[in-house]
């Protein structure tokens, strides 16, 4: 009986002791278990109660479930004071320093290709287009064969252009547009002429990414189809849109070039914004600079769509979201466009 008096007062001390060094919630649950649980060391000595005659039984056993209440309320005490210093240290660790400065929330604004893309389409719109937008998956029909782009030309290769792999069948092969004009086949597939379109929106082609490319743009190309269409309605129509977007001081010129699905077909150059036509490092002392691809829509291309190419005539043109931006801002580096510096956005809110 002396044993399992001892015993029971040992029990004590070491469970004060071990809840006095408890202090997390998994600790106090450790100390529970230890004491208290199913093959705890307590009751282990009540299990050992039958063996004992009746009145050492009477007595160790009241001892026993003295310690066991105890424990109890000992445990729920002490799950409470661990609780608090949780608390605490929690509180002091978010504490919020009231007497530092408060942070001034700025605005946002719209990105500069954003403002760029609203302001084109804006102009054309007064000029009597409409905007439309299209996917930016396309098949090869919409993105190459319809545009008159045959299968030898550099486009079509695998290292220029983002392909998507899967069981296509010939001719319908998917990859990521490498320019709006697919926008315009569709446009042509859906609707009879008069068409007057245009169509802003991101392309994909194999490029690096340097101070001047990028595998991923924007551009807005343009398209209108109709009854006596000419090459002076290009003109004029590119014209308007070059005084509108720099400024009346602007003249433009034509210089021939070559483009699979517009024939004649011209690239568009404008008066140096730098230097005003003067000649600077930038436009390498001509006074101009391309900006733009543009020509008269190719009979096949026509024919492709199933319009009537000696009824109907139209002209189409293509443009760098980016190349306009860093020329209206003097950026020259496109890829802080993309960069989220906000050191550089904040420019233009």
């Amino acid at each position: 009986m002396t044993d399992l008096l001892a015993q029971v007062q040992r029990l004590k001390e070491e469970a004060e002791q071990a809840l006095q060094n408890a202090e997390t919630m998994e600790a106090v649950e450790e100390v529970r278990r230890r004491f208290l649980g199913r093959k705890g060391e307590l009751n282990a000595i009540l299990r050992s109660l039958s063996q004992l005659p009746p009145d050492e039984r009477r007595l160790i056993g009241s001892e026993a479930n003295a310690l066991r209440d105890w424990l109890e309320e000992a445990l729920l005490k002490r799950e409470q004071e661990v609780r608090e210093i949780a608390l605490q240290r929690r509180l002091e660790r978010e504490r919020i320093d009231v007497t530092l400065p408060g942070r001034i929330w700025q605005p946002g604004g719209l990105h500069p290709l954003t403002m760029t893309i609203n302001e084109i389409c804006s102009i054309f719109t007064d000029l009597g287009f409409e905007v439309v937008e299209g996917p930016e998956v396309e098949d090869e029909w919409h993105n190459f064969i319809a545009l008159n782009i045959p299968p030898e030309h550099p486009a079509r290769d695998d290292h220029d252009s983002f392909y998507i792999v899967g069981d296509w069948e010939p001719g319908k092969e998917v990859l990521l547009r490498t320019e709006t004009s697919a926008v315009q086949i569709r446009v042509m597939e859906s609707r009879q002429p008069p068409v007057r379109i245009v169509s802003p929106g991101r392309v994909y082609r194999r490029d690096p990414f340097d101070r001047t490319h990028s595998p991923v743009f924007h551009q807005v190309e343009g398209l209108l189809v109709d009854e006596d269409v000419t090459f002076a309605d290009l003109k004029g129509t590119l014209y308007a849109f070059a005084q509108r977007f720099f400024g009346e001081w602007v003249q433009i010129r034509f210089r021939p070039h070559h483009f699979p699905f517009t024939e004649p077909s011209a690239e568009v150059l404008v008066s140096c914004v730098f230097c005003k036509g003067k000649g600077c490092p930038v436009c390498k002392q001509t006074g101009w600079l391309e900006v733009l691809g543009c020509g008269m829509v190719h009979p096949a291309v026509l024919e492709n769509v199933g319009y009537d190419s000696e009824k109907w005539q139209g002209y189409a043109f293509g443009m760098g979201v980016e190349r306009l931006a860093m020329l209206r801002y003097g950026i020259d580096d496109i890829r802080l466009f993309y960069e989220n510096d906000l050191r550089f956005l904040r420019q233009f809110d």
